[in-house]
């Protein structure tokens, strides 16, 4: 059994560069090459904490977020997601996270009783899921650990370290997220954020190339303060 979508906004991997879009999905996630392609703008929400969790994404382009919000109204931001990466698995039948558009993106939405029909034939197809659940496991118990045990200068240095993979610029870290969005997923508040990357600058470990793009000067330093 193969996945097919009936939706008019299908698109093959072929039509979307043509439109000079990334296609990651083609090659590293074992997902089918075609689905409905959408597009969310910045802070829109792509699905709510407790609806039904009956679709799962990957990020063509954009950055998603996904969070939960307390009772008292705060935010809790649980993982920023990248191009390329899969979100909207969940081991039972609703959302435990609501997700967010952190700036506009754009995504592909797969079926879940498709795909798990799909791989329970295809090798390839279940262990590209598993995978994913695993490296999910993996930066939950990574995010968990840097919560509960760093303190705010070595959150925001592993912050920076780790989001600097995600740029194309070697050793400049390019901001999706506002410092708010940070704060959130540190644990922190934005005035703590805010101050540490001040002490960063003036300490001569970072350079504000703009508001959103920080230079890092000593890359070795950062990575030794939250060794």
């Amino acid at each position: 059994m193969s996945l097919s979508f009936s939706a008019p906004t299908d698109m093959s991997s072929a039509a979307i560069q043509s439109m000079g879009m990334r296609t990651p999905w083609t090659t590293d996630a074992g997902l089918p090459a075609t689905g409905p392609v959408l597009h969310f703008t910045q802070d829109r929400e792509i699905y709510g904490e407790g609806d039904q969790a009956d679709t799962l994404f990957k990020i063509v382009s954009g950055v998603v977020r996904t969070c939960k919000f307390l009772s008292d109204g705060r935010r809790l931001i649980d993982a920023f997601h990248v191009a390329g990466d899969i979100f909207g698995v969940e081991a039972g039948a609703d959302y435990s996270f609501s997700s967010e558009a952190v700036c506009d993106c754009t995504v592909i939405s797969y079926r879940r009783r498709g795909l798990e029909a799909s791989a329970s034939h295809d090798a390839s197809l279940s262990q590209a899921l598993f995978s994913y659940a695993m490296r999910s496991l993996g930066r939950a118990q990574v995010h968990a650990l840097l919560l509960g045990r760093r303190s705010a200068i070595e959150k925001v240095a592993a912050f920076l370290v780790d989001w600097a993979t995600h740029s194309a610029e070697r050793g400049t870290v390019t901001l999706e997220m506002g410092r708010q969005d940070i704060a959130d997923y540190l644990g922190l508040t934005i005035e703590t954020v805010s101050r540490t990357l001040s002490q960063f600058e003036r300490d001569g470990l970072i350079a504000f190339t703009t508001a959103r793009q920080i230079r890092l000067k000593s890359p070795s330093a950062l990575r030794d303060l939250n060794s």
